[in-house]
Parts: structure tokens; C-alpha cells; sequence
């Protein structure tokens, strides 16, 4: 019989719960033994390992965050690290590990799979950042800041102010693209794209001009500073601004259906794809595709945003 386990690595994303829950229930029918290990790669370390069943799992798909917890584990980084977790899977017959993360916690799944442990990989991050796959917990993650911009534009169109909304994204702009395009935000600005503040600020006075009072900028956070965009930005135009940083929100919350759906099937695939003898790849998603991709190949790639999603921003938000 064979066994598995499976963790969840860096930040917690919605959807990693009902990812769970998929790798257990598909082990379990498929007659492997499956086994949750706690507080991440750190736990892996530290042997805080039980065994699941299916009703371990129960009543959690519509939950955020994770059951597993999780953490970031310095210890993991060095061989010695590794190695020691190594030879804890290989004491309780363990050959198989699911990790669930982003590009950080892939990477070290891969070194970790240079031990010998079959490592499969199933990308879940708000950043939606991990190379030839949607991500996890992005949709989720852009929904709660569409549902701010809604908000936050009532106010600003009630005041006649000019609100600047920091997102998350400090080396990946996927969330401000979304959320900017679905809440027609007038300016969207992105790390992958120099800002050019001169036409932020002609955009926000052209549309003064024709007597539009409020407008919505949003800011991914490794861009610009939003206080220094606010100041920018009401000196220039005159114009009360105010700044709202969204933060760790963005984190959190019960996942949408995109997610459960693209969770619940990257983790059946995951378990697939052990019993099917592939070693050492993650799990992938396209469109209506689920495949599978070398680790190497991942680790070792870089994602871009569409860019036309960024002319679509410009060329709406006139």
C-alpha cells in the first residue's frame, strides 16, 4: 500500500482547505494511506505528522486558511533540514509528499524531491505568480478586493474623492490587473510596468474636467508608495485623496466557487498523478486542462501578466 502526505507551505491562500480535502478523500478511495503534516515544512522537520481519513477532512471546503497550518522554516532551507525530514517520511514508509504553496514553498519541494521523496506540487497563492498555471486562492483573493473598490467608490462618488487602493503583489501584479479591470479603476499600476504618474495625474484631471468628481487608483505594493502617490496626486489635482491599504484581507475569507472547483480537481490530479507513477511535477491548470508539469521546469520558469489585460485597463478607464 502506498502513502503520501500532505502539507501546506507560506502564505495560506483560500482554497488550500478544500485542496486538502481532495488529496485525503482521493487517497482514501483509492485505497492509500494519507497522513497531514502540521506547521508546514517545519513540521516536516519536527515529525508533527498524523495520520487522516476522509472524516478528517469533513466540513472544511467552504473554509479559509488552513487546517494544517502553516509557516516559513528557516530549517528547511539548509540539507541538513532536509535531510533530517527525509529520514522521518522514510521511517513511517512514507514516499510520496503533496505540497501546497507558491513559488517558495515549490522550490523547496523540488530540492527536497533530489532526496529521493516523490514530491508533487499543487500551486496555491493569492500573487497568482507560479509560471504555466492559475493559482489557488487568486480568484478568491480578487473578488475581496472588488467587493472594496464597490465600496470604497460609493464614498469616494458621495465626497468627490479620489481613493488610491493598495493591493498585494510586491514582484507580481495579477491581483491590481483583475481587480482593476472588473471595478473600472481609472489608473491600475503594476511592478511589471514602469509607472508613469504624469498620465495618472492627466487621466484624473481630464476626467475633472468633464465633471467627473471621484476617481478609483490602484496600487500593487511593490510599485509605489500609496502615501506618497495620495500626496502626489491631491497636490497635483487639488482633489481630496485618500489612501486605503487592503492588506492581509485579501488573505482570508470562505473561497469562491473557482477555487473550490480548481482545488478539489489539482487535488485529485495530485493523487493521480502518484498513483500513475509520475514523480516529481505539479500539478497544472488551464482554462478547462488539468496536467501535469516538471518541477524543474517550474522552478526555473517565470510568469507574466497578460499585458493585454493592462491595455484593456487603459483603454476602459477613459
Amino acid at each position: 500500500m502506498q502513502r503520501l502526505a500532505v502539507l501546506t507551505s507560506g502564505g495560506d491562500a483560500s482554497g488550500m482547505n478544500a485542496t486538502i480535502r481532495a488529496v485525503v478523500r482521493s487517497a482514501v478511495f483509492r485505497g492509500v494511506e494519507v497522513f497531514g503534516v502540521h506547521q508546514g515544512f517545519e513540521g516536516l522537520i519536527n515529525g508533527e505528522i498524523e495520520q487522516m481519513t476522509a472524516g478528517s477532512v469533513a466540513d472544511i471546503i467552504h473554509r479559509g486558511g488552513t487546517i494544517l497550518q502553516t509557516s516559513r522554516s528557516e530549517g528547511f532551507r539548509t540539507i541538513e533540514g532536509r535531510e533530517k525530514a527525509g529520514g522521518l517520511l522514510r521511517a513511517m514508509g512514507i514516499e510520496n509528499l503533496v505540497v501546497i504553496g507558491g513559488n517558495g514553498s515549490l522550490r523547496g519541494g523540488h530540492e527536497f524531491g533530489q532526496l529521493g521523496i516523490n514530491v508533487i506540487g499543487i500551486p496555491a497563492t493569492i500573487d497568482n505568480d507560479v509560471p504555466y498555471t492559475a493559482s489557488i486562492g487568486f480568484d478568491t483573493a480578487v473578488n475581496t478586493v472588488l467587493d472594496a473598490i464597490n465600496r470604497l467608490r460609493d464614498t469616494a462618488s458621495s465626497h468627490g474623492r479620489i481613493f488610491v487602493i493598495e493591493v498585494m503583489g510586491r514582484e507580481c501584479g495579477e491581483i491590481a490587473l483583475a481587480a482593476g479591470v472588473a471595478g473600472g479603476a481609472e489608473s491600475v499600476l503594476i511592478p511589471e510596468i514602469k509607472p508613469d504618474l504624469t498620465q495618472v495625474i492627466e487621466k484624473i484631471n481630464q476626467g475633472i474636467k468633464r465633471g467627473k468628481l471621484h476617481s478609483i487608483i490602484i496600487v500593487a505594493e511593490g510599485v509605489y508608495s500609496a502615501m506618497e502617490l495620495r500626496d502626489k496626486i491631491q497636490e497635483e489635482t487639488g482633489h481630496e485623496t485618500r489612501v486605503s491599504i487592503l492588506g492581509h484581507i485579501q488573505r482570508g475569507g470562505t473561497p469562491t466557487a473557482v477555487d473550490r472547483i480548481l482545488a478539489s480537481r489539482m487535488g485529485k490530479h495530485a493523487v493521480d498523478s502518484i498513483c500513475q507513477g509520475e514523480r516529481n511535477v505539479m500539478v497544472a491548470g488551464e482554462g478547462d486542462r488539468i496536467f501535469s508539469i516538471p518541477l524543474q521546469k517550474v522552478v526555473n520558469g517565470k510568469r507574466m501578466p497578460e499585458l493585454e489585460m493592462y491595455e484593456i485597463a487603459k483603454m476602459l478607464s477613459i
